[in-house]
């Protein structure tokens, strides 16, 4: 999928345009073209949260959010803040991007969920793939011949 997202954090800015691409445990968006040391990063689903698809009158679609930095165990978590993240769709693609990523999202949570429940509950991994309800989507889902996403 191409996109353009915005990185903010404190004491950097990143804005470039690129492809994401969505797995079952993690986004990880590649530059196009670098911006300094600026290639890639990655978000992991389950530290994403405040994510929200917005529609803006007179720009593009976007989906906007919080991710929490991952801190090496040897580190203070004070260290580091909550990174903000938008992701802008100027060349479509958000009909297909958005279902997908906010379905992975919410599977990621209830995975999290189950695995803090005692282990006397059986558990279903949502995480595999034959079980994921993208799979499900992508059989029933309406595809535009004219949308750019690949998927």
């Amino acid at each position: 999928m191409v996109a353009s997202p915005v990185l903010r954090a404190p004491g950097g800015h990143a804005k470039t345009k690129g492809t994401i691409y969505l797995s079952n445990i993690r986004m990880v968006f590649v530059a196009a073209k670098p911006v300094g040391n600026f290639f890639a990063f990655d978000m992991p689903l389950l530290y994403v949260h405040g994510e929200k698809f917005n529609q803006p009158i007179f720009h593009c679609n976007n989906i906007s959010g919080f991710v929490e930095p991952v801190v090496p165990e040897s580190q203070n978590r004070a260290l580091y803040s909550t990174h903000t993240f938008k992701i802008l769709f100027k060349e479509g693609g958000c009909g297909t991007f958005v279902p997908l990523f906010l379905n992975l999202i919410t599977s990621v949570r209830r995975y999290n969920q189950f695995e803090a429940q005692p282990a006397t509950v059986p558990r279903v991994d949502p995480m595999q793939a034959a079980q994921t309800p993208v799979d499900d989507m992508m059989r029933h889902a309406y595809v535009d011949p004219h949308d750019p996403t690949k998927i």
